[in-house]
């Protein structure tokens, strides 16, 4: 069962299906930090516990620059053409 945390605040939450999954999670993760503060530490913990639970994916870990400006094409297209799936830190 997977569980997805929706963190806006909606005092009436919106209905929303969820596309079936295959139950495996296979291929590549790229957990990209977009360097705001304790966003490494988040991602750090996503590794690990990634690793533990589906210890078969690979996981790839790439950074921007600088969060202040939007990721740049070069490193998108890379991130694109390598990786299945991406998480992206959004921590402070």
């Amino acid at each position: 069962m997977t569980t997805i945390l929706d963190p806006t605040d909606e005092r009436k939450p919106v209905v929303r299906q969820i596309t079936p999954r295959s139950g495996a999670l296979t291929g590549t993760v790229a957990l990209l930090d977009i360097r705001k503060p304790r966003g490494d530490v988040l991602l750090d913990e996503i590794e690990r516990q990634l690793a533990s639970v589906a210890p078969g994916v690979a996981i790839k870990r790439y950074s921007k620059p600088t969060f202040t400006k939007p990721c740049p094409d070069d490193l998108r297209r890379e991130i694109a053409s390598k990786v299945d799936y991406v998480v992206e830190a959004l921590a402070d």
